[in-house]
This record gives C-alpha cells, sequence and structure tokens, in this order.
C-alpha cells in the first residue's frame, strides 16, 4: 500500500513537462493511492502526463488537482492501461482570467477490468476557455465509467468549454457507463458536451479490406487510429512516441476480439449510440 502526494509549483512564465508512470515489478494486489497538486503561475504551460499500467491485481486510485492562473495553459494527459480496479480523478480550477485547460484521456480494458474516470472542471473567471476528450476501448467483461463534469460558475462571463466522450466495445460483454454533465450560473457561455458508444464500424472495416488488407490489420489499423485521436494532442514528442508503441503492442491481443463469435451469431448491423 502506498500513498504519494505530488505537490508541483510552477513559477510564472514557466514551462513544463511532467510525467508520473505507475508500473507493477512483480504480481499479486496492492494498492496505490496518489495525490498530486499543481499550482501553475500567470502564464506558465505545464502537461502533465499520467501512466496507469500496473498489474491486473492492483488498485490505483489517483487524483489531479490543478490551480491555474491568469493566461495559463495546462494540459493533463490520462493513458490507463492495467490495474484491476482504476479511479483517475482530474480536477483543474481555472482561477485567473484568459486561462486554457486540456484535458486529454485514453482507458484501453479488458477481461474483468474496471476503470472509472471522473472530471470535474471548473470555470471560476471569465474568458477561459476548457477541453475534454476521452477515448475508451474496452474488451472481454471489462467496465468502463466517464463522468464529465462542468461548473460555470456566475462570474465566468465568455466561457468556452467543450466535452467529449467517445467508445468503442470490442465484446458483447464489455459496458461502458458515460455521463456527461454541465452545470452552468453565467449567461454568456458556449458550452458543448456528448458521448458516443459503438463498435468498430464495419464498413470502414469493408473498405479496408477491399484494398487487400486482412481483417486482422484492418481492425487493428481502426483501433489504433482511434486510439491515435488522444496521442496526437500530446506536445511533448518523446512522451507521445513512447506511448504509441505501448498502445500498438496492446492492439493485436484485443484487434479481433469477439468478431467471429459475433458474426456467426448472425447479429444485426451495428449502430453508434448518440448520449447527452
Amino acid at each position: 500500500m502506498t500513498h504519494p502526494r505530488n505537490l508541483i509549483v510552477a513559477e510564472p512564465e514557466t514551462e513544463a513537462n511532467v510525467v508520473e508512470d505507475y508500473i507493477s515489478f512483480g504480481t499479486g494486489a496492492f494498492f496505490s493511492n496518489v495525490v498530486t497538486e499543481l499550482v501553475a503561475g500567470e502564464n506558465a504551460v505545464i502537461a502533465h502526463h499520467m501512466i496507469e499500467r500496473e498489474d491486473r491485481q492492483a488498485f490505483n486510485i489517483s487524483t489531479l488537482r490543478m490551480q491555474q492562473a491568469r493566461s495559463t495553459n495546462v494540459s493533463s494527459h490520462s493513458i490507463l492501461l492495467g490495474g484491476g480496479l482504476v479511479r483517475n480523478n482530474v480536477h483543474p480550477v481555472l482561477a485567473g482570467e484568459g486561462s486554457e485547460c486540456l484535458i486529454n484521456g485514453l482507458f484501453m480494458g479488458s477481461g474483468n477490468q474496471h476503470m472509472d474516470n471522473y472530471m470535474l472542471v471548473e470555470h471560476a473567471s471569465p474568458h477561459c476557455s476548457s477541453r475534454q476528450f476521452y477515448n475508451g476501448i474496452l474488451d472481454g467483461h471489462s467496465h468502463g465509467v466517464f463522468h464529465g463534469r462542468i461548473i460555470v460558475h456566475k462570474d465566468a462571463q465568455k466561457t468556452d468549454a467543450k466535452q467529449t466522450n467517445r467508445n468503442l466495445l470490442l465484446s458483447d460483454d464489455a459496458q461502458i457507463d458515460t455521463k456527461p454533465q454541465l452545470e452552468i450560473y453565467a449567461d454568456d457561455v458556449k458550452c458543448t458536451h456528448g458521448a458516443t458508444i459503438g463498435q468498430v464500424e464495419e464498413n470502414a472495416l469493408f473498405y479496408l479490406r477491399s484494398r487487400g488488407i486482412s481483417e486482422d490489420s484492418a481492425r487493428k489499423l481502426l483501433l489504433l487510429a482511434f486510439a491515435s485521436e488522444c496521442l496526437v494532442r500530446m506536445k511533448c514528442e518523446p512522451v507521445r512516441d513512447y506511448l504509441e508503441t505501448v498502445v500498438r503492442e496492446w492492439l493485436p491481443a484485443h484487434s479481433t476480439a469477439t468478431h467471429a463469435k459475433a458474426a456467426s451469431a448472425g447479429e444485426a448491423e451495428r449502430r453508434w449510440q448518440e448520449v447527452g
């Protein structure tokens, strides 16, 4: 059992990339309870990366709270691959006028993994913008959760906020619970939110196969493209390249999951379900 606490104070006009990587060197059940506090001074540009790839028996609860001063640009990137039960909390507070925030994440589960993501974005000052983009890929009996909440306080006029959650289910037994949410107390804002839940698109798969690409390779390409939507938002090239390799290693075992079973059962045409 570990309880790390990280305090990151970025002085005004600073720029930094922070990486937290949680990995297991053995097997067995253990509990990680992580709290990271990031305080960004005026005009600071900070990128935080959280990578979770622990053993399947691990429990990981992490909380990232970001306090942003005037004209800051802070981004949070979360990649969840391991653990048996994972809870990822991200809570930015845009306290200074003109600040910007990006919350970007990818969670990929299989087996009996449970991955829970809770995003709380507080717009406390005017002329601030935030973007949330989370993609999930779930296989086996895994269960994913996305709860994104945007609060626009009374004085936060001219707020520009967007929230998007997209999910792919590779198995009939995989589940996703998604709840995009807006709570607005100002009257001059631009806010949108929404979520999609679906499976690998058969038309796209047919197109690739008609060009001579095998079915396994075509499925892997489509899943990689879906995951890359989150990876390309990472501006730190070494971290982005490393995570592309990690994601590619995860895909082969899951790119064809349950497709043969679904096809033999003669299931109906798969459609996207729109939520929010």
